[in-house]
């Protein structure tokens, strides 16, 4: 039994040949126990040298299931609120601060509900999230929700804090610029949805800005 204080991606990273080595090394990650209940590996979609990179919690259950991110209802959304925000989804690189599904069952074969990984599953998951900064090299980083802000920033990030605004913060051992905002899927679950989608486009907007200057 792998102990919490020993999770860690690194040993399954390699250290050459791209995205598409990643991708495959990723499918065999056994860093910590989430690979046990997933159906799969959930990795980065996009291209290595895209301006921007989209970093979301973790794969839900429809991304899970097919094995892209953002591939449910969270990520038709997302796509919505990109393309009214000016950007063309299709030019950037999507991921997830970790790559296997965690969920929790009310009872067996019934709906599987997301559970949020914790700081451990997330810290053990970061050497993918290194390797995939340090491959596609995005001029910008669009942080999506406090676990992967949390991830990428440390514990005491607070979306409501810093979102809207350009951060330019070090990442593993890279100067990057990032806008924090909030998750597609907490658009989808609040009480005054078109307010929280506007908020949403508002933040991809300052994203977007800072694209083109």
């Amino acid at each position: 039994m792998l102990s919490e204080s020993a999770y860690t991606a690194e040993p399954f990273v390699p250290r050459r040949g791209g995205l598409p080595a990643l991708r495959r090394a990723a499918a065999g990650c056994r860093g910590c126990p989430l690979y046990r209940d997933a159906s799969q590996t959930v990795f980065g979609e996009g291209k290595a040298g895209a301006r921007l990179m989209l970093v979301g919690e973790q794969p839900g259950d429809q991304e899970d299931r097919q094995g892209k991110p953002f591939v449910g209802p969270a990520g038709k959304l997302l796509d919505r609120a990109l393309a009214e925000a000016g950007i063309d989804p299709g030019d950037a690189y999507v991921t997830n601060a970790v790559k296997h599904f965690k969920f929790t069952r009310a009872e067996p074969r019934k709906r599987r509900i997301h559970k949020a990984p914790s700081l451990r599953e997330m810290t053990a998951c970061a050497p993918w999230l290194a390797a995939e900064l340090a491959v596609v090299e995005p001029e910008l980083i669009v942080i999506l929700g406090a676990t992967a802000g949390k991830a990428l920033l440390g514990s005491s990030f607070r979306v409501t804090q810093d979102r809207g605004v350009v951060l330019e913060r070090e990442i593993h051992g890279r100067e990057e610029r990032l806008v924090a905002t909030v998750h597609p899927s907490s658009v989808l679950r609040s009480d005054d949805r078109e307010a929280a989608y506007q908020g949403l486009v508002s933040d991809l907007r300052v994203a977007a800005r800072d694209l083109d200057s």
